[in-house]
């Protein structure tokens, strides 16, 4: 089953933009980058062409010979069986890293042909541009940024009237129990297969676990690769060192990132550019803590104190050898990394929601944890993560003690609710949490 997803909205939009500019398209590898892009071309555009710059080095020579868009736009012409026409054909550079001409001249069809309508994106875009010292085009792009498919893709997909549903709140009543328990179920799966389309798509197509598991250990396989491929040779290890410890990391009550759980040992300096590494190819989100959550936050940011989490749950999972049964049936020995795969879920739904910048923790001499503040608006809501439906924990007390926010968000196994400025979310629609922020404010 293929997943409508929901950055065709956003190409859609830049497409329609005046101030539209060259788009770089950002994420990790294996989800749907490609996919989305064609789609995009085929659907909303008379012509499309995709130029593969790894499977065509001819085609890397056209940019080679000038950096004028006409000229590049007519040496192109002569590998594309449609015409490329403004505003009438997307062109897509795919796999751009494998050229740097090609990646500079994006500024020059931003500066001197944006009448063209062109996304670039590649394999460790990121990693490629550090690793090749290339310029990224600051100010003659679009940036946008890509994640694996959120629990909202899927729910659209696996259960069409509860989505409707969902998609139709507009005031923080209960949920009724049928669409609560349907939401919990169609949650628990979505946990399990992750947000990588390949594995979601076998999930939502009723396949076994046996195929999904294999499809996301293939993936993991396929990232492992690329640390040799694509990291200097003496980095390869700690990368992969880095890596494999994110399960135990995480299993942590205090989920704080600590170099000695990689080795005995370890020192900062000795995984800084590993983790840097893993960071730019998007597998990871290094979350920094704050000393107060003052605005705006990076202000704030301890670079010495940070959490570590997946690009996605169902590759966290299958990285930690967790089995499907143990979250399908809530196993009694599965605690700590419960909560991590909790908060790993709603990082997920956060990203997408708050835009490029990632949001950071906050911790209290060990007596308080925030699990994520996010600024909206240049307002800063603290984010409170439970697995389930305990929610006796002191932590947002403290926080609201000490800093008074107007806005809290407690995320837990709870029903739908707000009161006095707490919005009480359900786990499976914290891809919802902003739009409840604009909607139930009228509430107060």
């Amino acid at each position: 089953m293929e997943i409508k997803r929901d950055i065709l909205e956003t190409f859609l939009r830049w497409r329609e933009s005046p101030r539209r500019k060259p788009m770089l398209l950002l994420g990790a590898r294996q989800i749907g980058k490609t996919w989305a892009v064609e789609r995009f071309g085929k659907e909303h555009y008379k012509y499309f062409i995709k130029f593969d710059l790894d499977r065509s080095p001819e085609v890397i020579d056209a940019f080679r010979i000038s950096k004028e868009p006409a000229r590049i736009i007519k040496e192109l012409q002569a590998y594309s069986d449609v015409p490329l026409l403004p505003g009438e054909t997307l062109i897509f550079l795919d796999e751009i890293q494998e050229s740097e001409e090609a990646f500079n001249s994006l500024k020059y069809f931003c500066e001197d042909a944006p009448q063209y309508h062109i996304i670039a994106a590649g394999s460790l875009l990121g990693v490629a541009v550090k690793r090749k010292n290339m310029k990224v085009p600051v100010g003659q792009v679009n940036r946008i940024d890509m994640y694996p498919a959120t629990f909202r893709e899927f729910l659209r997909m696996a259960d069409p009237s509860t989505f409707e549903y969902v998609e139709g709140i507009t005031s923080p009543e209960h949920l009724p129990t049928v669409i609560f328990n349907k939401l919990a179920s169609e949650y628990r799966r979505y946990q399990i297969c992750g947000g990588m389309p390949e594995a979601a798509s076998l999930m939502l197509d009723g396949a076994g676990m046996a195929e999904i598991d294999a499809t996301l250990q293939d993936i993991l396989a396929l990232d492992e690769v690329d640390f040799s491929k694509y990291a200097e040779p003496a980095e390869v290890t700690r990368i992969r060192a880095v890596w494999h410890s994110l399960p135990a990391q995480l299993s942590k009550e205090n989920r704080k990132f600590i170099y000695k759980v990689i080795r005995t040992g370890a020192r900062a300096k000795d995984y800084e550019s590993a983790l840097t590494w893993l960071a730019d190819a998007g597998l990871v989100y290094q979350i920094f803590n704050v000393t107060k959550p003052g605005i705006p936050l990076s202000g704030y940011e301890d670079r010495e104190a940070f959490k570590l989490y997946a690009c996605d749950c169902g590759l966290l999972r299958r990285l930690a050898g967790v089995k499907a049964d143990v979250i399908q049936n809530r196993n009694a020995g599965y605690t700590e990394f419960k909560g991590a795969m909790a908060e790993n879920a709603v990082l997920q739904a956060l990203l997408p929601q708050i835009g490029p910048d990632k949001p950071y923790y906050w911790t209290s001499e060990g007596r308080a944890e925030i699990e994520f503040l996010i600024d909206v608006a240049g307002e800063v809501i603290p984010v409170e993560v439970k697995a389930e439906g305990n929610t006796n924990g002191r932590s947002l007390s403290v926080y609201t003690q000490r800093f008074n926010p107007a806005k809290r968000i407690r995320i837990s196994m709870n029903n739908l609710q707000f009161n006095d400025g707490l919005y009480s979310i359900p786990n499976p629609l914290a891809d919802w949490a902003l739009k409840f922020i604009s909607l139930f404010s009228f509430f107060s």
